[in-house]
């Protein structure tokens, strides 16, 4: 099995700090002594695991009837098939004068929401939705930076028993029409524009074109935020809800497995996929990683940085449930020379710190001190995902940030809008690794022909279904596409996509997606293993790897994006290689070293190894539009070094 190398753990939770924790609680409960003992009683007898988890985090509904019907299928299996619930019951707990939201657009807007002006907004923009026409099983739609009324919009729509469904403001008209188009949204929210680094950039002109093609929509309504002057394509928000005073929300209680939200898949390989996920799963699984693995506490003050177009938002969104304040921050995270929102956990007493590994990389090469500037004395756990966490980033966390801190990388995705691999507040933390298995979630490592793999690297499965598995995809009535999206490789076991091995601590390595991991010679090689050396060096800012098809067999090419003033001679060449081969293997050495301006990435931040191997390939990359970037490509399209 594989290890962080270290031979003591980067950070352990003192006795008094691990008793405090929610997931010690819960343990009491539970009758378990260990976090082992505790997820395999969780995977072996799930339908009490996860009846404790409704009980202990108090869900709010009415359940009656079996827990699991049909639990040896996947797909197939029906969680709380009897429950009734309503999402936005479940995160509208409180009216006090405490903080509910506060949002910090970039350096220019902050503002506070209590919880009860929080619940006030709701209820009006319900009641307009009501009146707009909005039933059960409506869609509702938003465009928009990650605004506390996008939060409002979206439990409106749930208290009304209407799916939600977002992109973010980046996005151009065809990646909307690509998403909202396949699910006719009554409804459009939109914002007159959004800030980032420092500029403003316009939303209306986009949404006058959307509108036209997007026939399903019958209001547009226009969230301030930028200021743009004159009329815009629909009705203001204050205008929406101006005929309405706050009352009590009226809560449409729905079935467990009632659609809540529609999610994207990510990829570039046609037009994405419409992931539907339930009411009662999204809720379960969300206050299970929150409470249990990321000790989410009332009072507790979280963030994630992240837009409406990525599943952490919704994520994020979630942990109002747990009685927390939700930071939310729109725009560029480096401002202020990469401190802005240190400046944030600082100012608002910010408990947990979520972002994106690239996020660490990138504060690391500027050589980034928050330990030395900013007090950070609330700060208790760090998250973050997104791509794999290397080892150096441990280091750097707990050198350059906290050293009192649960730095919990966390893996999972859209397909579950949740993680499989992730915190365990209770734990140590050993270097490069994932803390645990979630809890519930039977994750294992698999070899090609199915077998569950003791030591060594893998594709990771999920062997028993649970609550928060997709409902399905948007218009796949037989299901077929949902099958072939995770199941068809291993029968009756989810099949994630990542490439990864076990530890001998209990926890996971993710070396990337399995489909791009190279093959030369036979070998199969996880592209994290690649990244982790070249990105320490000073001369790299960032890379991508791929393996082009040469000769009958695959050999490895590595673009670079080289930091300002370095340049890609013989001499740099030879460091790269030689960084590769003496920390992993000779066949880890690419053949072939290429300088690249730029790299393309999704908007959610995640390079596209995939895209790139296409047009390296020559083949054609299918939907562009979910790519922050799309015209970095060319920069890897007919390189005559790749032709000898």
């Amino acid at each position: 099995m594989s290890g962080g190398g270290a031979e003591a753990p980067l950070w352990q939770p003192t006795p008094d700090r691990a008793a405090a924790t929610l997931l010690a609680r819960f343990m009491q409960r539970a009758g378990r002594r260990s976090y082992a003992e505790l997820h395999r009683w969780s995977v072996e007898r799930r339908e009490e695991f996860w009846s404790l988890v409704w009980d202990f985090c108090d869900v709010r509904g009415k359940r009656t009837g079996p827990v699991l019907v049909n639990g040896d299928r996947m797909p197939g299996a029906q969680w709380f098939p009897q429950a009734r619930l309503n999402f936005a019951e479940n995160l509208l707990r409180r009216r006090d004068a405490a903080d509910a939201i506060v949002f910090w657009g970039e350096e220019s807007v902050k503002r506070h929401f209590t919880h009860a002006q929080f619940y006030a907004l709701v209820s009006r923009l319900a009641q307009a939705l009501r009146a707009a026409g909005v039933r059960k099983g409506d869609r509702v739609a938003g465009y928009l930076p990650n605004l506390p009324e996008a939060i409002a919009a979206t439990l409106a729509s749930a208290s009304i028993g209407a799916i939600w469904s977002s992109c973010s403001p980046d996005f151009g008209v065809q990646g909307v029409l690509d998403r909202f188009g396949q699910i006719e949204p009554k409804v459009l929210f939109c914002a007159d524009g959004y800030r980032y680094g420092g500029k403003e950039f316009d939303s209306l002109d986009k949404v006058r074109e959307i509108l036209p093609r997007l026939p399903s929509v019958q209001h547009c309504v226009v969230v301030p935020y930028v200021g743009r002057a004159g009329p815009g394509p629909g009705v203001a928000l204050e205008q929406f809800i101006a005929p309405y005073a706050e009352h009590e929300i009226a809560f449409e209680q729905v079935d467990f497995n009632h659609p809540l939200y529609i999610l994207y898949s990510s990829g570039t390989t046609g037009v994405p996929k419409c992931i539907v996920h339930g009411t009662g799963g999204t809720l379960l699984q969300h206050l299970k990683e929150h409470q249990l693995q990321s000790d989410v506490r009332p009072g507790d003050r979280l963030f994630y940085f992240t837009t409406l177009g990525w599943m952490m938002w919704n994520w994020l969104v979630s942990g109002l449930a747990s009685g927390a304040t939700l930071l939310l921050y729109d725009g560029s995270p480096f401002l202020g020379r990469g401190r802005v929102l240190f400046d944030f956990a600082d100012a608002e007493g910010m408990t947990h710190f979520g972002t994106s590994a690239k996020y660490v990389d990138a504060i690391a090469k500027l050589n980034l001190k928050p330990r030395e500037t900013h007090k950070l004395d609330k700060l208790r756990i760090m998250l973050s995902t997104g791509s794999p966490l290397v080892a150096e980033g441990f280091d750097y966390v707990y050198a350059n940030i906290k050293q009192d801190l649960c730095l919990s990388s966390i893996s999972g995705g859209t397909d579950i809008v949740s993680c499989f691999v992730l915190g365990n507040p209770v734990g140590p933390v050993w270097r490069g690794e994932i803390q645990a298995k979630g809890l519930g979630m039977a994750v294992e490592v698999f070899d090609e022909s199915g077998r569950a793999l003791a030591s060594g690297k893998g594709e990771l499965v999920c062997t028993r279904s649970f609550p928060s598995m997709p409902i399905g995809f948007w218009n796949d009535a037989d299901g077929s596409k949902y099958r072939a999206a995770y199941f068809e490789k291993y029968a009756n076991v989810w099949w994630h996509g990542d490439w990864c091995e076990e530890t001998a601590h209990g926890g996971l390595v993710i070396y990337g997606r399995s489909d791009a991991v190279l093959n030369p010679g036979g070998v199969r090689i996880g592209t994290a293993e690649i990244y982790r050396q070249v990105e320490q060096l000073g001369e790299v800012v960032e890379a991508i790897v791929i393996g082009q098809e040469w000769e009958g067999d695959v050999r490895v090419v590595l673009f670079v994006k080289l930091a300002e003033g370095s340049k890609l001679d013989n001499a740099l060449v030879a460091k790269i290689k030689q960084r590769i081969r003496d920390n992993t293997t000779p066949r880890h050495v690419p053949a072939k070293i290429l300088e690249v301006a730029d790299i393309p990435r999704t908007k959610s931040g995640k390079i596209v190894e995939l895209a790139v191997r296409d047009v390296v390939h020559g083949r054609a990359v299918k939907n562009l539009e979910a790519l922050a970037n799309p015209e970095a490509l060319e920069l890897f399209r007919n390189r005559g070094e790749l032709a000898s």
